[in-house]
């Protein structure tokens, strides 16, 4: 089964944008890792959100993905031929059916609050994100309105000379109290 990987770039305070939505502190003076990321990607989920925001600048050109998909309840057309909306009503199971593709990894890109979905529904299976060194204070924090303990494994640690730490996480099983209902210790 295919991976949902959510990769982000993230500042030391846990932000995905600053306060006025600006991105400008994420380094790019060097690759990060993310030649070899595209390589295990043929897929991106997207929310409504960030999908206008790279198709206003071009930047769509730039996600090597053969297929992207959109959520959205409100977007009623895409202008790229392999980008598909789904309805935020049924993603679930439009998710899973995806995963379940032939295929390489999914890369989970954006925003917070279909992080926020995913993470309710238990759809990621990696988190890989790049800490930058930057404490921005405030703006759009990764993890919003999130309700229940996620318990993760460190896998990786990549440290970069520029002060960027990578860090890649995988999401353990929900511990559930009444698979071990009746055990004695």
């Amino acid at each position: 089964m295919r991976k949902v990987i959510l990769n982000l770039a993230v500042s030391l305070d846990g932000f995905i944008e600053g306060p006025n939505g600006e991105y400008d502190w994420c380094l790019m003076d060097q690759d990060y890792g993310l030649t070899e990321f595209f390589g295990d990607i043929d897929t991106l989920f997207l929310g409504r959100k960030s999908y206008e925001l790279i198709s206003s600048t071009g930047d769509i050109n730039h996600f090597n993905a053969n297929k992207m998909y959109v959520f959205s309840d409100t977007l009623a057309e895409v202008q790229h031929d392999n980008i598909e909306i789904i309805s935020n009503a049924s993603f679930v199971g439009d998710v899973k059916a995806i995963k379940n593709l032939d295929g390489k990894n999914i890369w989970l890109f954006g925003g917070a609050a279909l992080v926020s979905s995913f993470m309710e529904n238990r759809l990621i299976d990696e988190f890989l994100l790049s800490v930058h060194p930057t404490i921005l204070g405030g703006g759009k924090a990764l993890f919003q309105s999130i309700t229940e303990r996620t318990d993760l494994q460190l896998i990786e640690t990549i440290p970069y000379s520029s002060g960027l730490v990578q860090l890649r996480y995988q999401i353990l099983p929900k511990f559930d109290l009444d698979q071990i209902a009746g055990v004695g210790y």
